[in-house]
């Protein structure tokens, strides 16, 4: 019994450095109900603004590499007494770093059914989203959400503003407006 309550905190130590997929899972430190990161958002965020962060793990491949075990022996001639010795060894290596970006999102009280249910139905109409229009940010909403902004740049589940404007969910603020 001690054995599985140590694993299931090594697995919620684990998990504190990913991102909520559902809202219906419980709310970590750091994370609203919607998955979001909490906090303000960038240095130039403007106030009563709401943003989360794309976060995109860093990318490693294994590389596989010649590593010197035994450096060759030779005489005071130049003959050699006993060659080299390698060993090959397979080392992660990092192929692109981690990489954050803030993006602005609709804050929650525009989230709210209405706005959740208006957003499947747009996804629906541009054929990203296939499932029942419930109003809830439940995984396939959320991976609707994420197919959508790819092009954009955007790797979250999280609707940005850009994505609401585009789809039609938030007005375009006018200059001079």
């Amino acid at each position: 019994m001690r054995s599985q309550a140590k694993r299931a905190l090594a697995a919620l130590v684990v998990l504190a450095g990913c991102t909520v997929a559902t809202s219906d899972q419980a709310t970590l430190p750091g994370l609203n109900a919607a998955g979001q990161l909490t906090g303000d958002g960038p240095a130039d965020a403007l106030p009563g603004t709401c943003w989360a962060k794309s976060i995109q793990p860093a990318v490693l491949e294994n590389a596989e590499q010649t590593v010197l075990v035994v450096p060759p022996q030779t005489s005071e001639t130049g003959e050699i007494l006993s060659p080299a010795i390698y060993r090959k060894e397979v080392r992660p290596t990092i192929v692109q770093e981690r990489q954050e970006a803030w993006f602005e999102t609709p804050c929650d009280e525009v989230l709210t059914e209405e706005f959740v249910a208006s957003l499947q139905r747009a996804l629906e109409a541009r054929g990203w989203y296939d499932g029942s229009i419930t109003g809830k940010m439940d995984v396939a909403t959320r991976n609707a959400v994420r197919r959508f902004q790819e092009p954009d740049g955007i790797e979250s589940g999280e609707v940005s503003m850009l994505s609401a404007r585009k789809l039609g969910l938030v007005a375009i603020k006018r200059q001079g407006a």
